[in-house]
């Protein structure tokens, strides 16, 4: 993935006035209340208001009140109810928004897009099939602020209606919010009234005949009161009509005759085209937004300006939003306490900016609002406490349900096919071939040949024509890299995978055997039981043997079709499973962290670093695969007009279990095995999971970078299964205290738990104490070494290892423990009577504290190996030591050396496999003396022996510490 949504489009409805929803419910207008808003007069915000590059706001109150025209008490009444009702309604904020925290508002984070005003000739022009391109400004035409929207035109005329369009994702929806919003705060002073109507809320209605009043009536109930009134309000009475696109608008006499009475019963469609003609209400100011497809149903000669919502096509406007979304408080911590700090939403923001600067193809995706949405949502979902539930998938879907939710095509095709349907066809065709070819460049020719697939009536060509113009630009950008121009790719690399996927469990992937053999078998099973039945009665009337085995063969035909169908979902599985555990992607970042870097610039780690891979890479694939067929995402599309039937995606489900079962078994790089758990996390599957990784008994993730999200994605996939994992290896992972807490359920079923070179502190120790003393902990191995736990953090450990029953194997190496530390463990090392290994090694001991601990072990019951080499140890204390281990049977025996009297330790290859293992992390001075005094003893034993076999080992092993001070820069001898 590399990169961006905005705020959801308006859907306004019958209810204004009336006892508002519960947030959660469903509403027409995808948007919920944030915030009770109170006040006298024109609203007072209650927050501060920020403007942003042409914000609607105006200077102050309006002036001149006496000259209102809609004088009289009662009547200011109704229209402050009028505004408080509109301000709790469009204040209302979605759930995918309400993720960004309890301060955010609409008012906080708006920035206006570029508003270019046009002229009717260039909208008469004809545009090229592939129209993605950004359009010049026109010279002599500025742009337009929202507060210059009625401003009178180049000639002086007054402008009285102003048609705004735009592609979606451009910002139409959140521009009308906000400018309603404006007015209720009392910042557009030149308009005493605003009624804002939804053409889709409009359409509706169908042909049932009412008159304007009554729609404003029964939407707003305050303005009830002033209704007579309205008529006198003049060009200070502003209606706002949003997604003209739903309504069919017809201006000839003929069909929608002339109708200048509010209260007159006409059609939905005709009051607004009376409206337009401004034969109703002439004096009435008119604000339309629409898709560019539909800018044409309104003659020119009704229209006063025309404004192209343009997006964030100034760079510096992209910087402005993602700093104001990225900089809001989170809603509080999340699961283990999880929370993002200003000084990491600092740091997220500075880096994005660095990458929009130098990378200008994030730009040209950033240039529409929405993709600025999705990249803050995926850098929400990457960095800040994760919702219960949210998943990559479900950010991608929910981006699409708030730009195409309830949007059909043309709303005048009978056929009602939903903008989201055409779009999967289509795009979703060029998205799997680019996909299953690898490649992530479509020229004109690979473009048009998935547009223009199949089509072959008027129609069809006409509803392409319109998904060109109002949501090409949406999916597809020109290609802005050296070396590729004139190529076009997907406005976010995710999206092409997204699409894909989706393409594939809609099942719009048919090949030629699949489509002629479904029309065959619907065909026979429509005409097989009668043919049947009569083929029955002549087989009882004449002896034909044929006849029973033509039965047979009918009722077959279908049963036939249903394998292969079968077998296309296992090809299908065969693919994806293929793609997710591809062995080219094996040494390369987890998917988490390609999206990361490639949304703010941070580039993974490449076989040339100069040079791009000679593969494109698509693991998000099969990621977006397994999260389509979740329940809750399929609610969504549903919605979307994409419907997955269940019992698809039950036998895609079987198709890709079977085929994860066969290929997952194998043990995976660290990077792959946590993409392979973040496939399962974004199908949401609790059993299917369970089935699938039944069989995996160890863990490694060492090397992965272990962020909050990552630990969720852990913890949420296998914290509860049922059987224990042998072993769990999360070595340098950069955990932290939180991330411990997050994955406590996964520590629970391992028997041996790796958490070295974590720079986990005494607080962790607190959390791994809880973990020791947990009744159904099962570890008996714990490695802590390079952790800087300290003295304050064993006595937290110690307080576990006295409750607990299971651990036998615990190593404290290079831990910073100190004498303070060692003495601890020797005053309370009795407490736990199962301990059978404990490693201390290289933790600045001294004499004292190393013999006391080493008697406490000697007198352990059950304690049988004590390591002490690396600390700081005279000769006669390492000779003590040695005389301690040899004075009588049993006991703990102490490892502080290569040797063991005049012969080679049997525990020399363990400690120079940890020396070499943390060469490049330890202090260099320091162990490079630790090895001059080893090497030192090797010497002098192996002039004392006389045994040529003893001296054959001591040279061996000097010739290991020799190569170890080498790689130091020391002397080998």
């Amino acid at each position: 993935m590399r990169w961006g949504c905005h705020l959801p489009r308006a859907s306004w409805s019958p209810g204004l006035g009336r006892v508002l929803q519960p947030a959660d419910e469903r509403i027409p207008f995808l948007i919920h209340w944030s915030w009770p808003l109170k006040g006298e007069g024109p609203l007072g915000s209650p927050r501060a208001f920020i403007r942003h590059n042409g914000s609607s706001v105006g200077n102050g109150p309006s002036s001149g009140r006496h000259e209102q025209l809609l004088r009289g008490i009662a009547a200011s009444e109704a229209i402050q109810r009028h505004r408080r009702n509109l301000a709790e309604w469009f204040s209302r904020l979605p759930r995918e928004e309400r993720q960004f925290g309890p301060t955010f508002a609409l008012d906080t984070v708006h920035v206006d897009p570029v508003i270019r005003e046009s002229t009717p000739d260039e909208l008469l022009r004809p545009q090229a099939e592939l129209a993605l391109e950004r359009q010049p400004p026109s010279a002599g035409l500025p742009p337009l602020a929202l507060s210059q929207l009625f401003d009178p035109d180049a000639c002086g005329r007054r402008v009285q209606t102003v048609v705004l369009y735009g592609t979606v994702g451009t910002g139409k929806s959140t521009l009308v919010r906000k400018m309603v919003l404006d007015w209720c705060y009392g910042r557009l002073p030149a308009f005493e009234l605003l009624i804002p109507f939804s053409c889709e809320d409009l359409s509706s209605l169908g042909p049932a005949p009412t008159s304007l009043c009554q729609l404003v009536a029964q939407r707003y109930t305050p303005l009830k009161e002033i209704l007579p009134l309205m008529a006198t309000a003049g060009s200070r009475l502003l209606f706002v009509l949003h997604g003209l696109e739903h309504l069919n608008l017809n201006f000839s006499l003929a069909s929608t005759g002339l109708c200048s009475d509010p209260e007159k019963p006409e059609v939905p469609a005709a009051i607004i085209v009376n409206l337009l003609r401004k034969y109703m209400l002439p004096e009435a100011s008119i604000l339309v937004t629409t898709r560019s497809s539909a800018i044409s149903r309104i003659p020119s000669k009704y229209v006063g300006r025309y404004g192209e919502i343009c997006g964030f096509s100034d760079t510096n406007l992209q910087k402005l939003y993602f700093q104001l979304r990225l900089n809001q408080p989170d809603c509080g911590p999340g699961a283990g306490g999880v929370s993002v700090t200003p000084a990491q939403r600092d740091h997220l923001v500075q880096m994005l900016t660095r990458n929009l600067e130098g990378h200008h193809q994030i730009s040209a995706a950033c240039f529409l609002p929405s993709y600025c949405w999705l990249v803050c949502a995926t850098l929400h979902f990457l960095h800040a406490p994760t919702p219960a539930g949210q998943t990559l998938t479900s950010i991608y879907t929910s981006f699409l349900r708030l730009n195409f939710s309830g949007e059909m095509l043309v709303s005048t095709d009978p056929s009602k096919l939903s903008l989201m349907a055409y779009a999967a066809r289509t795009m979703g065709k060029l998205a799997y071939e680019g996909v299953s070819s690898r490649k992530t460049y479509f020229s004109e020719e690979d473009v048009r040949g998935c547009l223009e697939a199949g089509i072959q009536t008027e129609e069809e060509f006409q509803l392409l024509h319109v998904f060109r113009r109002d949501a090409l630009r949406f999916f597809l950008a020109p290609c802005v890299e050296p070396g590729h121009e004139g190529a076009f790719v997907f406005t976010v690399p995710a999206m092409q995978e997204y699409l894909a996927a989706l393409y594939i469990v809609l099942g719009l992937r048919k090949t030629t055997l699949q489509r002629v053999g479904k029309e065959v078998a619907e065909l026979v099973g429509r005409v097989g039981e009668d043919v049947s039945l009569v083929l029955g009665i002549v087989a009882k009337l004449l002896p034909f043997r044929a006849l029973p085995l033509l039965l047979n063969l009918l009722k077959v035909v279908p049963r036939v079709f249903g394998r292969v169908v079968g077998k296309s979902r296992e090809a299908v599985a065969q693919a994806m499973v293929l793609e997710m555990f591809r062995e080219e992607d094996y040494y390369n970042d987890d998917v988490l962290d390609q999206m990361g870097a490639s949304i703010l610039g941070v580039e993974g780690p490449r076989r040339h670093p100069d040079e791009p891979p000679d593969d494109e890479v698509f693991e998000l694939f099969p990621m977006f695969m397994g999260g389509l067929l979740s329940a809750h995402n399929r609610a969504v599309l549903a919605q979307l007009g994409c419907p997955i039937k269940t019992l698809d995606a039950l036998e895609n489900a079987q198709a890709i279990k079977k085929k994860l079962g066969k290929l997952g078994r194998q043990v995976l790089p660290p990077s792959e095995l946590l993409d392979h758990l973040f496939f399962h996390y974004e199908f949401q599957n609790q059993r299917f999971s369970a089935e699938v990784l039944g069989s995996l008994r160890q863990l490694n993730l060492a090397g992965v970078r272990m962020t909050p999200l990552k630990c969720t994605v852990v913890a949420a996939v296998l914290g509860s299964g049922r059987h224990a994992l042998d072993e769990v290896n999360l070595a340098s992972c950069q955990l932290d205290p939180a991330g411990l807490r997050t994955l406590t359920p996964v520590f629970l079923r391992a028997r041996k738990l790796g958490l070295q070179l974590n720079s986990l502190g005494p607080e962790a120790c607190r959390d791994l104490r809880d973990l020791l003393l947990h009744d159904q902990c099962q570890v008996t191995t714990l490695r802590l070494s390079n952790n800087p736990l300290t003295a304050a953090g064993v006595a937290l450990l110690l307080e576990g290892l006295a409750g607990n029953t299971s651990l036998k194997h615990l190593s404290l190496l290079h831990t910073g423990l100190g004498d303070e530390g060692l003495e601890l463990l020797a005053a309370q090392l009795d407490r736990n009577q199962q301990l059978q290994e404990l490693n201390v090694a290289y933790n600045g001991a001294g004499d004292t504290a190393a013999l006391a601990l080493a008697k406490a072990a000697w007198k352990h019951p059950s304690l049988e190996l004590l390591h002490l080499y690396f600390n700081e140890l005279s000769s006669e204390c390492r000779q003590a030591l040695r005389d301690l281990g040899s004075a009588a049977e049993g006991g703990a025996r102490v490892v502080v050396s290569l040797t063991e009297g005049t012969a080679v330790s049997e525990y020399w290859s363990v400690i120079l496999s940890e020396v070499q293992r943390n060469l490049n992390s330890w202090d260099r001075g320091r162990v490079r003396r630790h090895l001059e005094l080893l090497l030192r003893d090797l010497e002098d034993n192996r002039g004392a022996t006389l045994n040529p076999w003893r001296k054959a080992q001591l040279l061996r092993v000097e010739g290991e510490v020799r190569a170890l001070l080498e790689q130091l820069g020391g002397p080998g001898s």
